[in-house]
């Protein structure tokens, strides 16, 4: 028998679909410490020629929340 698609399988269950992840990306400057409101503000400092900032100044930080997995799976009784 062939696998003719691609699946996560987690405690021997079939899952369509990942389960959902939070995440938060913050972009800031990391020699001035300024945090901007997303990557077009970081860009535009960058494009910017009155300050100094180049791109390897701007930062990303993205925290990840996962949700609690149970390791063990289902117990048969």
């Amino acid at each position: 028998m062939s696998i003719t698609k691609d699946e996560t399988v987690l405690a021997g269950k079939g899952r369509s679909k990942p389960a959902p992840v939070e995440t938060k990306t913050t972009v800031s400057n990391a020699q001035t410490g300024e945090e901007y409101a997303g990557e077009n503000e970081a860009k535009a400092d960058v494009d910017n020629p009155a300050t100094a900032t180049t791109a390897n100044d701007i930062r990303r930080d993205v925290a990840i929340t996962v949700n609690k997995l149970d390791i063990f799976g289902e117990v048969n009784s």
